[in-house]
């Protein structure tokens, strides 16, 4: 059982039958009346984001939740399908679930699976990934680190801003967390 002093970014906790990750939370204590925590959450199963205010001491289950090491394998028209490291086994989920985070899957790579209830329905994405430039203005001599930005397109479609001096099939690291480059990759 979890309770509200536990809240933190990032726990998993299960409300109303279903499993919901905080993202944000706030321990209120007004001046009158009793305290409370003003939270925003994500439903883990079907996306949606739920503002919603606890009272100070109530409590939750933990949901059945499962994490599992798997390999991305390949997107098809139903999804995408990785496959688990131990016993081959393969799942799909559905590319609308995962949302932006299948911008930065490429074929081969080691997630985090999170199952709920034995079916498969988020992956944690390792935090940082490299991935190829395929289209961006070309860099210019003088360009510098510290001269300003542009756009670039990935390897995976994905569009995030680099340093000028980048040109189309350098490699950069990118921080799957908030979607920022991070360096080039020589």
């Amino acid at each position: 059982m979890y309770n509200t002093t536990d809240f933190r970014r990032g726990l998993k906790i299960e409300y109303k039958g279903e499993p919901y990750e905080i993202a944000e939370f706030q321990h209120v204590k007004p001046g009158k009346g009793a305290a409370f925590v003003k939270t925003r959450m994500r439903n883990l199963l079907t996306g949606n984001i739920l503002d919603i205010n606890f009272r100070s001491g109530d409590k939750f289950e933990k949901p059945d939740l499962e994490e599992r090491e798997m390999q991305f394998l390949y997107f098809d028209n139903d999804g995408c399908w990785f496959m688990d490291n131990q016993t081959y086994d393969q799942v799909s989920i559905s590319r609308e679930s995962l949302g932006e985070k299948t911008g930065y899957l490429q074929e081969g790579v080691n997630v985090t699976i999170l199952f709920y209830r034995g079916k498969a329905i988020d992956i944690e994405l390792p935090n940082f990934v490299e991935l190829r430039i395929v289209e961006t203005e070309p860099g210019v001599r003088g360009d510098t680190v510290s001269g300003g930005s542009k756009p670039a397109k990935l390897e995976t479609g994905v569009v995030v801003n680099v340093p000028l001096f980048i040109s189309r099939g350098d490699v950069v690291k990118i921080d799957t967390r908030t979607g920022e480059y991070v360096e080039r990759v020589s």
